[in-house]
């Protein structure tokens, strides 16, 4: 396990610390509340508080024949989990062989090489070959090797039990409102902007073709109201995801936004595209001009989507 002992060394501070361990895929409001625990045991100890996470995420490598998509990239998990307060983020390779080690080796590396002083975690976290380590298995661990263990129940939010399950859930139904309430942040997909067929600009709606990678959890094919996230400011936008029928240019997916007001060249670009609320499914229409028609009637209902929340444009925190 030479190579998870010389993540841990290069990724953590000397010292003591203060730790939570999980994936943490969509750092939703559960997670955020272990992570705000976990820092206020650090703070109330003098010490630092980080995260241990994992990429791969573990069920790809305990069942392969598992599709797995993720709510988040590692890059904005990251990015998420620090903007919470981490004082830094430790990125796991999950691999058969770490599969394969026990809950006390694993515990003992934590101790030796990320100065282990106490362990925040949900009351279904477990740990170590064939998931052994449990909550009270830890908490013997801990009084073995010199640690403690704290743990959370499930939080809920409107009577629902947060999780990334319940949020794929939601996700799957385009339900975009309860995902945002149960993620603590609205739903993103992010990626490099690509050269597409330029057939939105034709009919009189420019649109940006966003990359986002074939690993992460998409919401159903539709027409969403969007906040686009680009060259540092957030724009109202209409974003299409699916595989633009009308046309029948094939059934791959993709991504289209429609920014409300803008017209630049911004290929190469990295966009951040939000999806606030659901407008309706993706249709083939008979014609082109029903299909500008239809783009027309779904603008106006985007621009006063945003105007009943008196949005005002400014600079991006993504």
């Amino acid at each position: 396990m030479l190579l998870v002992r010389d993540e841990l060394r290069r990724s953590t501070s000397p010292g003591k610390h203060a730790l939570s361990i999980g994936v943490f895929d969509g750092v939703h409001k559960g997670h955020q509340a272990l992570l705000s625990r976990m820092l206020s045991e650090a703070e109330s100890r003098g010490i630092s508080g980080g995260v241990i996470t994992f990429h791969p995420h573990p069920v790809t490598v305990i069942r392969p024949e598992i599709q797995f998509s993720y709510l988040t990239s590692l890059e904005k998990r990251v990015e998420l989990i620090r903007q919470a307060g981490a004082d830094f983020v430790s990125v796991l390779s999950f691999s058969s062989e770490l599969q394969q080690v026990s809950a006390k080796d694993f515990c003992e590396m934590l101790v030796q090489e990320a100065g282990l002083e106490v362990l925040v975690v949900g009351d279904d976290f477990r740990t170590g070959r064939n998931g052994e380590g449990d909550i009270e298995e830890l908490k013997k661990l801990g009084e073995q090797l010199g640690f403690e263990v704290i743990h959370l129940e499930l939080i809920e939010n409107e009577d629902v039990k947060v999780s990334s399950t319940r949020i794929r859930a939601a996700l799957a139904e385009g339900e975009m409102e309860q995902v945002q309430s149960l993620l603590g942040h609205s739903y993103s997909l992010r990626g490099p902007i690509l050269l597409g067929d330029q057939r939105g600009r034709t009919i009189g709606f420019p649109t940006i073709n966003v990359g986002v990678s074939a690993d992460r959890t998409f919401p159903p094919d539709g027409v969403y109201a969007t906040m686009t996230k680009l060259l540092g400011n957030n724009f109202p936008s209409i974003t299409n995801i699916g595989s633009r029928p009308t046309f029948e240019v094939g059934k791959s997916r993709h991504v289209e936004t429609h920014i409300l007001d803008f017209d630049q060249d911004v290929y190469d670009e990295v966009a951040t595209v939000e999806f606030l609320s659901r407008l309706r499914d993706e249709q083939k229409f008979q014609s082109p001009d029903e299909l500008i028609n239809q783009i027309q009637t779904d603008v106006e209902n985007v621009r006063k989507y945003f105007s009943s929340r008196k949005f005002v444009s400014g600079e991006s925190d993504d």
